[in-house]
């Protein structure tokens, strides 16, 4: 264990502009997003979400308890579901810094953050079984907009079912 948490802590300091984005209410643009992980030290550097980045997977990924060997497909879920960015609701457009920028035509507003958790996974109102709500993770929206929350929450419904929730369907979504 002490060798895993050394190689987290090392990687974590050879990565620069590291954090974790905090949100309180959607879907207002919200300004580029960054936060101090909890397990580093203030003077360490903060994650800075951007479109298309994951390299601060490695460290979230291991502070909410997802196995290393899950890591790559993980990272390829969260770049396909919101493009890394925390802050992203469902039919959200967002610029290279994360920010807000407008809304397609969809209709799907409840799924939320990293990997765009559907409500129906924790919204007791829309399923009385929703498993994040009922794990103690989050039974409303804005705590999935942050990015270590909502990856708990990811760990919940893999643990339930595997790499389904993420999977299209044929035809797509």
């Amino acid at each position: 264990m002490k060798r895993i948490t050394a190689i987290v802590i090392s990687i974590s300091s050879l990565t620069f502009g590291l954090g974790v984005a905090k949100a309180t209410q959607a879907p207002e643009p919200h300004p580029t997003h960054h936060t101090t992980p909890r397990h580093l030290k203030e003077d360490q550097p903060r994650i800075v979400f951007q479109h298309g980045d994951i390299s601060w997977l490695p460290i979230l990924a291991a502070e909410a308890g997802w196995p290393r060997k899950t890591w790559a497909k993980l990272g390829d879920i969260i770049l396909r579901e919101s493009g890394g960015c925390p802050n992203r609701i469902g039919s959200s457009i967002v610029d290279k810094n994360c920010n807000i920028t407008g809304y397609t035509k969809a209709t799907n507003k409840s799924d939320s953050g990293l990997l765009q958790i559907n409500g129906v996974n924790y919204n007791l109102e829309r399923n009385d079984r929703a498993a994040v709500c009922l794990a103690g993770i989050a039974c409303e929206q804005a705590p999935l907009l942050d990015a270590l929350t909502n990856l708990k929450a990811g760990l919940v419904l893999f643990k339930i079912a595997g790499w389904d929730p993420w999977t299209p369907p044929p035809g797509g979504w």
